[in-house]
């Protein structure tokens, strides 16, 4: 009998550290005179088998008036909790890639208008310049530049016919019945002046 008394004393205060050690995380519960493992895991919203575990009982019928035990209450909301919180985490890590990605494809689009708009205003400026280059070639040879020349039925500055010009020799309807003329038949004063280097007119 001394040797059972011995042992029931190792192993109560064995199941008291272990108690004590866990209690330091989680909620604990005081063994009442008349309390069974059952009845404290009902009140408790845990299992008989939680409160087994968490506090090494080796005989979930032996309990003891003044003994503390760990029930695991707030153990599953901190699980949850945490797992909550490291979607959160991942969550905000996706928005802000995702932001970061809109933000450089936004970048690079404005640049690639930036870019191409660059490009076509460059290429209008060329034409412009050797549309007005080729005009004022024209204009030179058969004129000289002069919007009084006259040369028979033809005059002006581009040497039209009177027809053409509907007896307005003004240097405005000039310029404007030259610039319909050319285009509606070469297209451009650039091929208005290539016909006239193959043809000594155009």
């Amino acid at each position: 009998m001394k040797f059972n008394k011995v042992a029931l004393s190792i192993a109560c205060a064995a199941g008291f550290t272990v108690a004590g050690a866990a209690a330091a995380n989680a909620d604990t519960v005081t063994v009442k005179a008349g309390d069974t493992l059952s009845q404290i895991a009902d009140e408790n919203n845990t299992t008989v088998s939680s409160i087994q575990s968490l506090n090494s009982l080796q005989n979930i019928h032996l309990i003891f008036p003044g003994q503390k035990l760990v029930i695991n209450a707030n153990n599953g909301d901190a699980a949850v909790s945490t797992q909550q919180s490291a979607q959160t985490t991942q969550q905000s890590a996706q928005t802000t890639q995702q932001s970061a990605q809109t933000t450089q494809q936004s970048a690079q689009t404005m640049q690639q208008a930036s870019q191409q708009q660059t490009m076509q205003t460059t290429q209008q400026a060329v034409a412009s310049s050797s549309e007005q280059a080729a005009r004022d070639w024209i204009a030179s040879r058969e004129s000289g530049g002069s919007y009084t020349a006259q040369n028979g039925n033809y005059y002006g500055k581009y040497q039209l016919s009177s027809a053409y010009l509907g007896g307005d020799y003004s240097a405005e309807n000039q310029e404007r019945v030259a610039n319909s003329y050319v285009l509606n038949r070469y297209g451009s004063w650039a091929n208005a002046k290539s016909h006239w280097l193959q043809n000594g007119w155009y």
